[in-house]
């Protein structure tokens, strides 16, 4: 099998289980207190994983294949867009998520200046 699909045979097992570990949060653990709120939880999880992804792809690149930096920057913005909803599903407001989508900003012009070539 290609590297590829082993990453892409990963990937799957990796999304089946964030939606396991996100619905024990929403049931049996009651960390998470409505139902709606499962969502951005997996949407946030599954940033974090194209994250750890991103690092799996800049030790090893691959030909004609997205880069490292790409795959960061898409699991950053996931993580904004989940983590902001789930702030501002949890009742803190609108300018606690706008905090949190800045961070993912900052954290990303971050990333691009250490950024090696």
């Amino acid at each position: 099998m290609a590297e590829s699909g082993k990453r892409d045979l990963l990937s799957i097992g990796v999304v089946l289980i964030l939606v396991v570990v996100s619905i024990l949060l929403y049931q049996p653990l009651q960390i998470v207190k409505d139902w709606t709120l499962v969502i951005p939880l997996i949407i946030a999880l599954s940033g974090g994983w194209l994250a750890v992804l991103a690092g799996m792809r800049a030790s090893s690149p691959q030909k004609y294949e997205r880069d490292a930096f790409s795959t960061l920057s898409m699991g950053l913005l996931l993580i904004a867009v989940g983590g902001a909803w789930l702030v501002y599903g949890y009742g803190f407001g609108w300018l606690y998520s706008l905090i949190v989508i800045l961070i993912a900003f900052a954290v990303l012009a971050i990333a691009a200046a250490l950024k090696r070539k």
